[in-house]
């Protein structure tokens, strides 16, 4: 069995950890491959540095698609063959007429929670305009889901099963930006890359809604390095990429942000 305390000694999301070696442990057991309930991108970032450390079992996470911010984890012993396709998704489509009552993400994802279903068994969201969206679930729920899910906001819907290749993924928005800076520090860096001021990204960072590799970090003088992701909610991503030293002893940074 794996060293549960000791993986969940420094844990911040500690409940979702356990749950997460709970199942681990299941199939060391069973020999089986098993999986998670979906889980929010800081959440999987700290199951993926805890069980980087392990031998015993492997972990590979999945949403439906590369860039999907909420995943499952399909996990199973070291000697099992595993790979995506062990993770259990269902695709459900949400179609409406949306034209005169616009719905949002939190309006579908509210409709969905008030069919009595709990947060841990969706995934992402992918909206389709003034036609509804694209849901991603536990296969479990899909089918309560198809008869249960029946209005969004004012908007009567139909709810039905589709294959995952139909899902329609928009690609991310990619901005390449090189800044000059007189440090690593995340309100420089990050506000370079994110193009506001450094005082209103300070902001930002001193409410918490600024995190890095998922983690929240409430300092603006934190450094970053080269490889971190910058994510602020509602604003999309920011990687940091390659950073040189100038003749003036300033840093070249290379960012790529996503929105």
């Amino acid at each position: 069995m794996l060293p549960r305390e000791d993986l969940l000694k420094t844990a911040e999301h500690r409940d979702c950890l356990a749950r997460v070696i709970d199942r681990a442990n299941d199939a060391i057991r069973s020999w089986e491959i098993v999986c998670t309930d979906f889980l929010s991108p800081p959440e999987l970032a700290e199951v993926k540095a805890a069980f980087a450390r392990l031998t015993d079992v492997t972990v590979v996470p999945w949403g439906g698609y590369p860039q999907a911010e909420r995943q499952r984890c399909a996990i199973a012993r070291s000697e099992l063959p595993i790979d995506t396709s062990h993770v259990e998704l269902s695709v459900l489509e949400v179609a409406g007429n949306f034209l005169f009552d616009t719905a949002t993400h939190r309006d579908f994802l509210g409709s969905m929670l008030g069919t009595g279903i709990v947060r841990d068994k969706t995934g992402d969201i992918l909206l389709s305009g003034d036609r509804g969206a694209q849901v991603i679930v536990t296969p479990e729920i899909a089918p309560f889901l198809e008869t249960s899910l029946v209005q969004v906001r004012s908007v009567p819907v139909k709810t039905r099963a589709i294959e995952p290749s139909e899902l329609k993924v928009r690609p991310p928005k990619v901005k390449e930006i090189t800044t000059v800076e007189a440090s690593m520090r995340l309100d420089a860096i990050a506000s370079a890359g994110f193009g506001m001021s450094r005082s209103k990204m300070a902001g930002l960072i001193g409410s918490g809604d600024v995190r890095v590799n998922w983690k929240e970090v409430s300092q603006s003088k934190y450094n970053v390095k080269s490889g971190d992701l910058v994510a602020i909610r509602g604003k999309g991503r920011l990687e940091v990429g390659e950073v040189n030293i100038t003749k003036k002893e300033r840093f070249r940074v290379q960012l790529t942000r996503f929105y």
